[in-house]
């Protein structure tokens, strides 16, 4: 398991005295209007390197479809079309409960990693994977890959993929097979997009206070590398006004598939916070500005705490954007205290 850094303690309290001349050219003029879509939850962008445009994909309100959208600014997203590009299947595998999609182009071809249930097998959820081969991910007809398979048979989501040093990896949010918690997170290297190979290694279960009110979950992780590490935010607890972001990190040289080269922040980095009107923010992904330069969290939350209905009833949990900024010692810095 990874250790509690008393190191990132210590941070974390002279954080505000730090000069914060962000290393990743934060920039304080975005002029993002948050929300930047409304009722999209567990968001995440890809933006294309030659263009510099965006495609949105997020977890739909009604958990039965999945649906892109494209602009090449932010700001634009909200008034987008959204593309139907694949609804649930009537029966069997991916019939029900359709969450938190990712959209990914790996050598060529588009791949959407997303979390599907079974109709009318409550909590039956695993991974996905479906591919496109067209330019566009808008166009062309999606395929239906099938499962991500992991070692053992359990509640899993939240897949992503990132490739450091020549090599693919996934990381996911599965039960252990124990299933004493709702979800840890697992990391494995990949032989192909659409499967892992070799060992898994667990790198965070849920075992702080903060990660275990009302369940028991580390979910939504995504992966930042900068100066030197590879960052991973991840989401805990129930996703009422509890839910909350916490942050792993490793050596860039170290091996991401040795549990002793990660560290763990003690206390979650992005919480609620009433004074500024978010409740519950996380499961978030990241994503370059439109200067090219600029790293952004994208994240969900809602503005007020009063739930109508549970927590996936209620379809309020909008998209929102903000700076990243770096302190000086190339630690993410996520400004708690401030609104977007």
């Amino acid at each position: 398991m990874p250790t509690l850094s008393p190191r990132f303690s210590l941070a974390l309290a002279l954080v505000p005295a730090l000069l914060l001349t962000p290393l990743a050219h934060a920039n304080d003029n975005l002029n993002i209007d948050n929300p930047i879509v409304t009722q999209q939850a567990d968001p995440f962008i890809y933006r294309d390197p030659d263009t510099g445009c965006y495609d949105f994909i997020a977890t739909s309100p009604k958990f039965d479809q999945l649906e892109i959208r494209q602009a090449c600014q932010l700001n634009d997203l909200k008034i987008a079309e959204p593309k139907v590009v694949w609804r649930k299947n009537d029966s069997g595998p991916m019939s029900d409960t359709i969450w938190a999609p990712e959209l990914h182009r790996i050598d060529g071809v588009w791949y959407i990693y997303v979390a599907a249930g079974i109709a009318n097998k409550p909590g039956n959820i695993r991974m996905y994977v479906l591919s496109n081969p067209s330019k566009d991910p808008t166009q062309g007809k999606w395929k239906e890959e099938g499962r991500i398979q992991t070692p053992w048979d359990s509640f899993s989501l939240d897949a992503t993929t990132f490739e450091h040093k020549g090599k693919r990896y996934l990381l996911w949010a599965q039960q252990d097979k124990a299933r004493s918690y709702n979800s840890a997170l697992w990391i494995a290297e990949m032989d192909t997009p659409t499967s892992i190979t070799g060992p898994v290694v667990k790198l965070t279960e849920p075992e702080l206070d903060w990660e275990i009110q009302g369940y028991k979950v580390n979910e939504g992780p995504a992966v930042i590398e900068r100066h030197g590490r590879v960052f991973v935010t991840y989401s805990a607890s129930a996703t009422d006004e509890r839910y909350a972001m916490g942050l792993l990190w490793a050596d860039a040289d170290s091996d991401l598939l040795n549990s002793s080269s990660w560290q763990k922040s003690p206390k979650p980095v992005f919480t609620t916070n009433a004074e500024v009107g978010r409740y519950g923010p996380g499961h978030n992904s990241f994503v370059l500005a439109e200067d090219g330069k600029t790293d952004l969290m994208i994240y969900h939350s809602r503005n007020y705490q009063q739930l109508r209905g549970n927590p996936l009833t209620d379809p309020n949990r909008h998209a929102r954007a903000r700076a990243l900024y770096w302190d000086a010692n190339g630690f993410p810095v996520f400004h708690q205290e401030q609104g977007d």
